[in-house]
């Protein structure tokens, strides 16, 4: 009827007042904003209030529509009024109120309003209505009476719950998305630019120039498509509760805000399944930002801390490995060599021997320590090469079978069903796992007593197969109290037999470790004095290229070194002569460089193939290993790539293998050398 351009002039006033005048009931119109005030009223309307005429009316209620309700019924039917509009898509109403004549006397009336928005101003109601006193007998007046009542304490109760939960909000507004519509509920009172209580505004205009004015550019735009209604309805549409943190400039201050939204009506209670309106608060967040920013930095600078506390561990285990493991090559080297004597007497070769068990023993704890400390630090590293299951399990067993025969124990390994050869993984580190489980079990098992061995694949699926290696024994086993504790560090079940062995009670949680980083599982089951079982359980991506078998017998077909020249760069002098001694046993003839500088020109300034092998200490003065194999290969001469470099250091660890080979070297040996093995890889390379 009245719509947006509706205007009060002198050719509309007629209209209104000619129209009212032939209603068969009341009719007025009033502003929605503010105070509320009454644009027009009948003469129907006048004379329902019993006053004389407009000014004696407007006298009596303050020309509001406020004025025109019973006091006690003021906040429910405005209540109602709100929430009907809210939720009509024609901004209908129907309320029923009571109204006080100028004589005091209580009219009840039926009232259907119409809200719409007009360009002079702002929201209106338009409001037809009727005295209805008569329809109502005074149980029923007495009952409505209490209604209204009781909608007034709900409504207060209401409201002050809404207080208390917006107590947390600086300002608080009711948003209608369908009409571009803002109420304020509670307001801001530093804001000098605040909307009034209760006047509605244009949502967007509004909230974009709070973005131009007050949001800080870096956030300016995160802000204005949080706030976009096509947003708002597609993130509440997902969930209950939304909200965005920024920056402001406000009143000459910098802080952080936090703006958050929520349906007046969950998307999932609607039938249309849209959210239509939001209740929309702003808080200040300041404290609590700076406070996260704070604790965020601190954990950065933690981080850099803990990685920097990490790098140095990792030098500090390398270094440890390098010094510890240099003495130990002098002790174990020249142990190997006195026993070469034989003119030694008995005892002096029964005691030499010890002295070398207890050496190897030394070095298996070492071993144990620095390895726990790299795994707890994060350094272990996988590799992921092609190897033969066969090649590990032949091996193991050749090992195995010799310790279990040396203690008079029976030894079986199996392998069981269809279980292809050839994997991808980290063939030492499998076999290491193993034969940890496998020591362990000889260790604690008397003869006769039987260990056993067996592998068996329990699943696959396209180039993924399970592998499951069970380790058994008949030995002394555990105690069921010990067993949640036989794969924590330092762990050791007390019988005796600790002390007699002697252990650091790493074993184990080294291979839980090993065998979790790989992705598998390791459980154990075992009763005291009847046996133990281990069962690992490992994922590995099969093989489709065959490896190249390794052969057993390589170290047994070096029979000897004649006429071969090797370059040894070594600097610590006890190490070098163990060296040549152990090599020009074999035949070979060795040419001793202190350092990587003289292993360079020594060799640089020989004939090509002169050496046939350079056997290179990692850590030397003037130049390190790395570096001396880097600069050979690039010398202009035809052996500079071919001929074999050897690691031969007391840096042991993964990334010391792989920087060896990135530097050119074909193999890596770690001190303290194992005869076999060093024969074997000079073999291998040179033969």
């Amino acid at each position: 009827m009245f719509g947006r351009h509706f205007e009060l002039n002198e050719q509309t006033m007629t209209f209104i007042e000619e129209l009212g005048r032939h209603m068969p009931g009341g009719f007025f119109i009033y502003k929605a904003e503010g105070d509320e005030e009454l644009i027009y009223v009948n003469d129907a309307v006048i004379s329902l209030f019993g006053c004389d005429d407009l000014e004696d009316f407007k006298a009596h209620t303050g020309n509001t529509f406020r004025g025109m309700l019973h006091p006690d019924d003021y906040a429910a039917v405005s209540d109602s009024v709100n929430d009907q509009i809210r939720m009509s898509s024609e901004g209908m109403d129907h309320v029923i109120y009571r109204i006080i004549r100028k004589d005091g006397t209580v009219r009840w009336i039926d009232d259907y309003g119409h809200y719409t928005k007009s360009d002079n101003f702002g929201g209106i109601y338009y409001v037809f209505i009727v005295d209805v006193t008569g329809q109502y007998d005074p149980k029923e007046r007495n009952d409505l009476k209490e209604q209204l009542i009781s909608e007034k304490v709900r409504s207060e109760q209401k409201d002050k719950m809404i207080t208390a939960l917006a107590s947390d909000y600086r300002s608080v507004y009711h948003i209608d998305l369908d009409r571009d519509e803002g109420v304020c509920y509670q307001p801001d009172p530093e804001d000098k630019d605040q909307t009034a209580v209760g006047m509605r505004f244009p949502y967007l205009k509004r909230f974009k120039w709070y973005a131009e004015h007050s949001v800080d550019v870096r956030y300016r735009e995160g802000f204005l498509k949080f706030i976009d209604p096509d947003n708002i309805r597609k993130e509440l549409a997902e969930k209950q509760l939304i909200a965005f943190r920024y920056l402001v400039h406000r009143n000459g201050k910098d802080y952080y805000e936090m703006i958050r939204m929520a349906g007046v009506r969950h998307a999932a209670d609607r039938e249309d399944h849209i959210v239509h309106a939001v209740g929309l608060g702003f808080s200040d967040i300041d404290t609590e930002m700076r406070d996260q920013m704070a604790k965020s930095q601190a954990l950065r600078e933690a981080l850099v801390a803990a990685q920097e506390a990490n790098r140095a561990k990792t030098a500090f285990l390398s270094s440890m490995s390098h010094e510890i493991r240099t003495p130990m090559n002098a002790i174990i080297g020249l142990n190997n060599l006195a026993l070469q004597n034989e003119a030694l007497d008995a005892d002096t070769r029964q005691y030499l021997e010890k002295i070398g068990a207890s050496a190897l023993h030394l070095l298996d704890l070492i071993n144990d320590i620095l390895d726990m400390s790299r795994i707890e630090s994060g350094n272990m590293i996988l590799k992921n090469e092609a190897f033969s299951l066969r090649d590990i399990f032949r091996q193991i067993n050749d090992m195995v079978a010799a310790q279990c025969e040396n203690k008079g124990l029976n030894y079986a390994g199996s392998i069981i069903g269809e279980v292809p050869d050839n994997y991808i993984g980290d063939e030492i580190k499998l076999k290491e796992v193993l034969i940890n489980i496998l020591s362990n079990a000889i260790k604690f098992t008397d003869a006769p007593g039987n260990v056993d061995l067996i592998v068996e694949r329990t699943a696959v699926f396209e180039d993924q197969s399970t592998l499951k290696f069970t380790v058994k024994d008949t030995g002394i086993g555990m105690d069921s109290s010990f067993l949640p504790k036989v794969f924590d560090t330092f762990a050791q079940e007390y019988n005796g037999r600790t002390n007699k062995y002697g252990s650091t009670g790493l074993g184990m949680a080294i291979t839980k470790n090993i065998v979790e980083t790989m992705n598998g599982t390791i459980s154990v089951e075992s009763e005291k004095n009847v046996g133990t079982v281990f069962t690992v359980i490992i994922p590995l991506r099969t093989c489709e290229k065959p490896v190249e078998r390794k052969g057993s017998e390589s170290a047994s077909k070096i029979t000897g070194l004649d006429g071969k020249r090797i370059l040894l760069a070594e600097d610590v002098i006890i190490n070098a002569e163990i060296m040549k001694k152990m090599l020009e046993s074999k035949g070979a003839s060795i040419d001793h460089a202190e350092n990587g500088r003289q292993a360079l020109d020594m060799f640089s300034s020989s004939d090509s193939w002169y050496y046939d092998a350079v056997l290179m200490d990692i850590r030397m003065p003037e130049m390190d290993g790395l570096e001396a194999t880097e600069r050979i290969r690039a010398l202009d001469r035809s052996d500079a790539g071919k001929v074999p470099i050897i690691a031969l250091t007391a840096n042991a660890f993964d990334e010391d293998v792989q920087r060896s080979l990135q530097a050119g070297m074909n193999a890596h040996l770690s001190k303290p050398v194992e005869p076999g093995k060093l024969y074997q890889t000079i073999g291998e390379l040179i033969l």
